[in-house]
């Protein structure tokens, strides 16, 4: 759910609920194990979608004829933002958020025809790539077909509906507490996989829907599906038990911005790793990102040449790396609030001007797809000699054995990393340099990396 300083307002939200988590119970979710994902989640590139800035057209038809591009890119995944018609009253802006859903058992029109979905679904399974579709299951728009049954909202002491956020003041708040609304919309969930044959869900905000509901959910869905993606939008170990194969890693992403743009070292990055896989079950997937639709677009904040070296931490890290439509061209256009509520298409054209954007993404996925260490493999840090600067660390899997060093600031770096053995460098669309493994330069932001001969 798009909204101002997004990202701060989660890690609030989530301090607060762990603080409250730890003084009510004792249960220690590192000790547990994390739902079993198939390998084809494992090894899943998500690439998340706006269908109405996608194209000048705004449409499913033009996903569809985009297809071969996709899936020749490294593409395994669709994620559609809502589908579903957006809500007039209240709304913001000169169209309204997509995720001020009227209707989740509709098809938003401008986008096309149910038929027309369903020849998406088709055509990408037929190139061997899920689709899963946005849910927000936390609200509704004032004017949704649901409102009908006043029950299913969450009311102040006179009776009045209310929004779940101060300044979402677009959407209407759902009650959990009512045992008919759950029915409802996991009989919706249901329906969109019986119907459409989609592959799994993102689910909006999934920390401020109770536990048990997802769940229940994914426990229902499963009967009719069970090989599916269900995808968290918040950071929270008791999330990924049983409902959800992944959740975001919401603190890294901060920790990463923060040291693009100077604010603390590159360790930072290591250190809240540390702490997140010492709090998740094990086994835990979670999704790494460097943009997304709820952001400022990473070209914007970290600058061309730092874009590429946080998607190559995205690419690189244990998890199932995401992006952002139209960051493969290195779009400009933004997508958040405001821009979310309006129709603004991605420049395509960028790719014309940034060449080393299309190229970067298409080296680097290729890399992962040949590399099962880079996909499946185990993650270890390594020393360097200037920490403050630069990321080290590796990926192992059986025999395999692939080395990343990331220079996350904008100056060079000349120095060495703490491993031995034969290494060769194996950077996607670089020009390999005759100094490699211990010791290696990098220009700012940039990266190298190497696989154990």
């Amino acid at each position: 759910m798009p909204i101002k300083n997004f990202s701060k307002i989660i890690i609030v939200a989530l301090l607060f609920s762990s603080f409250i988590f730890a003084q009510t119970t004792p249960r220690d979710f590192s000790k547990e194990n994390a739902r079993t994902s198939p390998d084809w989640v494992k090894d899943a590139v998500i690439y998340e979608i706006f269908p109405r800035n996608y194209s000048n057209k705004g449409d499913f038809n033009s996903i569809t004829a985009d297809l071969d591009r996709l899936q020749n890119l490294g593409v395994t995944v669709l994620w559609l933002m809502p589908i579903h018609p957006i809500g007039k009253e209240k709304s913001k802006g000169t169209i309204g958020s997509p995720y001020a859903v009227r209707d989740f058992y509709a098809i938003n029109p401008d986008y096309g025809t149910k038929a027309d979905l369903q020849k998406l679904i088709g055509e990408a399974h037929r190139r061997k790539m899920k689709v899963i579709i946005d849910i927000v299951a936390n609200h509704t728009a004032w004017d949704s077909v649901m409102m009908k049954n006043k029950a299913f909202y969450t009311q102040d002491k006179s009776g009045n509906i209310i929004s779940p956020v101060a300044d979402w003041k677009d959407v209407a708040d759902l009650n959990y507490d009512n045992a008919e609304l759950r029915k409802y919309l996991v009989e919706m969930l249901k329906s969109w996989i019986r119907d459409y044959d989609l592959d799994g869900f993102r689910c909006d905000v999934a920390g401020f829907i109770p536990t048990d509901f997802w769940e229940t959910a994914r426990a229902e869905v499963d009967k009719i599906k069970p090989d599916t993606i269900w995808l968290a939008e918040w950071e929270s170990p008791d999330l990924l038990t049983k409902a959800f194969d992944l959740d975001y890693s919401w603190a890294n992403h901060s920790a990463m911005m923060n040291v693009l743009q100077g604010n603390l070292p590159a360790s930072e990055v290591r250190k809240v790793w540390e702490s997140d896989k010492a709090k998740m079950p094990k086994g835990a997937l979670r999704m790494r990102f460097s943009d997304n639709h709820d952001e400022r677009r990473a070209i914007a904040r970290f600058g061309e040449k730092g874009a590429l070296a946080a998607q190559a931490l995205a690419f690189t890290l244990d998890g199932v790396p995401m992006f952002y439509n139209g960051m493969e061209v290195g779009d400009t256009t933004e997508s958040g609030a405001p821009a979310l509520f309006e129709k603004l298409p991605i420049f395509w054209q960028f790719a014309e001007r940034r060449p080393e954007f299309p190229k970067f993404y298409k080296g680097m996925l290729d890399l992962r797809k040949g590399s099962i260490a880079l996909r499946r493999g185990d993650l270890t840090w390594l020393k360097n000699s200037d920490e403050a600067k630069v990321l080290t660390f590796k990926r192992t899997s059986g025999n395999e054995e692939v080395v990343v060093v990331i220079n996350m600031t904008n100056a060079p770096f000349f120095g060495a990393v703490e491993i031995t053995g034969n290494y060769e460098e194996i950077t996607p669309n670089a020009e390999k340099k005759p100094n490699g493994l211990p010791t290696l330069s990098l220009e700012s932001f940039g990266f190298r990396i190497f696989r154990r001969k």
